[in-house]
């Protein structure tokens, strides 16, 4: 495969960021997160680090951001490396064609959800990441016993696929989250009512509400997403992250539903798998070439960042990164 000279990549960065900052103004910050809703929406920024180690970064590339439901690709990861295909019988890997938080389907398909990237599908997943002995010690700074542990190889897990211990979870964030999680918690019950819920739904939540505080820079997220673009392994290190197998599930996964009702058009438009968070990132994964991290706050009506895809779609194109290209 030929490699794109880095100047290359370089500018179709800038140029994606010019292409993109027209629109800042278009989307809305998420207001129903306390802690989101104060948020510059001016901020755009890009970072894409390429299979050999070249990384470009254009705009306010390097400042952190709450990557919020972006955290979904990781656990899924996670989860899918401790209880491998089982994990499937749980949650399915079908669009909704609903809202990231919409509790309609639960009802009539038995509480089982559409697909880990929908939050009650997250929920299901992170539960299958918590060890069924707990944290020993109980609760900890306001962590429910049971959870910390979860929370802690979370976090540890990041750090080392971005290659920095800089990364953390936003506490306060956290706190946020919890406060305003309601619709979340109903999702929860819901489950467990079912019996899809192995964990107490608040020690699910717990774990849930500090993965989506994960504070990261789009250089850190890039980094992060690289061993998805390289069938589970981190070029940059060797290291295995994940089986071929679950590489591509996550990737399919991603591809269909990484951004709940708007997913079909990201991948018109882009042609990359890739996941939104409501602070305004977006991590897409172009499979043998690289991974790319975009931030805007403002979002569309499905809480994608308006201004982040639209710098994507000018930078996959740009590239011929799509993976419908041939």
């Amino acid at each position: 495969m030929t490699r794109l000279p880095i100047s290359h990549i370089q500018e179709a960065a800038e140029a994606a960021l010019n292409v993109a900052r027209p629109y800042l103004r278009e989307g809305r910050v998420a207001s129903y997160i306390p802690a989101l809703s104060s948020v510059n929406p001016d901020h755009l920024g890009l970072a894409a680090v390429t299979l050999d180690g070249h990384t470009v970064t254009a705009g306010d590339a390097v400042t952190p951001f709450s990557i919020q439901s972006i955290s979904k690709v990781f656990t899924l990861t996670l989860a899918l490396n401790k209880v491998g295909e089982k994990l499937w019988a749980r949650v399915g890997r079908e669009p909704s064609g609903t809202a990231f938080n919409s509790i309609v389907q639960l009802e009539s398909e038995a509480g089982r959800p559409r697909n880990p990237l929908i939050n009650a599908g997250a929920i299901a997943t992170t539960d299958q990441i918590i060890n069924s002995g707990g944290a020993s010690g109980g609760a900890s700074g306001g962590v429910l016993g049971g959870a910390r542990e979860a929370i802690d190889d979370i976090e540890s897990f990041l750090q080392t696929v971005a290659m920095d211990t800089a990364v953390e979870i936003d506490l306060d964030v956290a706190a946020s989250e919890a406060a305003a999680g309601s619709r979340n918690r109903s999702l929860a019950h819901f489950m467990a009512a079912f019996g899809n819920l192995t964990h107490p739904v608040e020690t699910v939540l717990d774990v849930y509400f500090h993965q989506c505080a994960l504070k990261m820079t789009c250089l850190q997220l890039a980094r992060a997403g690289l061993y998805l673009a390289n069938e589970g392994v981190d070029p940059l290190t060797g290291k295995r992250i994940t089986s071929v197998d679950h590489c591509r599930q996550i990737n399919a996964v991603m591809m269909q539903c990484g951004h709940y009702d708007n997913s079909g058009e990201f991948a018109v438009r882009v042609g990359l798998p890739g996941k939104s968070g409501v602070g305004g990132g977006i991590l897409a994964i172009a499979p043998g070439k690289g991974a790319v991290a975009v931030w805007s706050p403002g979002l569309n009506e499905a809480g994608t960042s308006f201004s982040g895809a639209a710098a994507l779609e000018h930078f996959s194109a740009a590239l011929d990164w799509s993976v419908f290209s041939v």
